[in-house]
């Protein structure tokens, strides 16, 4: 046998073995809301986590099951609550705001960067071609206005170093912020009995 394809046969069988397990997952959350609807019981999310023996994650971070719940919350009245589709692209558009305005907060200062950069090469050029002509005076500023470019392209870069980590941290926070919009929401979502549990 190849030695490349044990990995590769291993790798099938752990695909294989996750896609049985998330079919089974899926199969008995179709069986809770099933069961929830027949006894008109009333439908959270939950409810069909409790059910079908499943993690509130599994619901949001599966299509299908995101799909199944939020059509049954629908059906049951919840036209109160947005649909989880609903709010998950409104977060994600959020999320796309966000990044859109840091990356061209990022895009302007490279370009200020670079402009800054451009300008002492033509400071620096001018330095050697004039040399003999210039005054000590003329030199003398000529200089410190390069000191001065130099720290201002310094500045630039810390800020858009700065920019760069705000925009890690905006990310980060945001998921932070979507799981917990998504606990909140499950609580909303559920029962009296669910939202005094701890």
């Amino acid at each position: 046998m190849n030695t490349h394809s044990i990995p590769q046969t291993r790798t099938a069988a752990a695909l294989a073995a996750r896609h049985r397990k998330t079919q089974t997952a899926l199969g008995r959350v179709h069986e809770a809301i099933t069961r929830l609807r027949r006894e008109k019981a009333p439908v959270s999310v939950a409810a069909v986590a409790r059910r079908a023996d499943v993690s509130r994650t599994f619901l949001y971070d599966n299509p299908e099951a995101r799909t199944a719940v939020a059509a049954v919350l629908a059906e049951a009245g919840g036209q109160r609550h947005r649909s989880l589709a609903e709010q998950e692209d409104e977060r994600e558009a959020t999320w796309r705001e966000r990044a859109l305005n840091a990356e061209e907060a990022l895009k302007a200062a490279h370009a200020e960067i670079q402009s800054q950069r451009t300008r002492i090469g033509e400071l620096l050029g001018q330095v050697r071609d004039l040399q003999a002509e210039w005054t000590e005076e003329t030199l003398q500023r000529i200089t410190t206005e390069n000191t001065t470019l130099k720290q201002r392209v310094r500045q630039l870069t810390t800020d858009n170093r700065t920019l760069d980590e705000r925009l890690k941290a905006a990310r980060t926070n945001l998921r932070f912020q979507d799981r917990r919009v998504a606990d909140l929401e499950a609580r909303i979502a559920g029962p009296p009995a669910d939202r005094n549990a701890p």
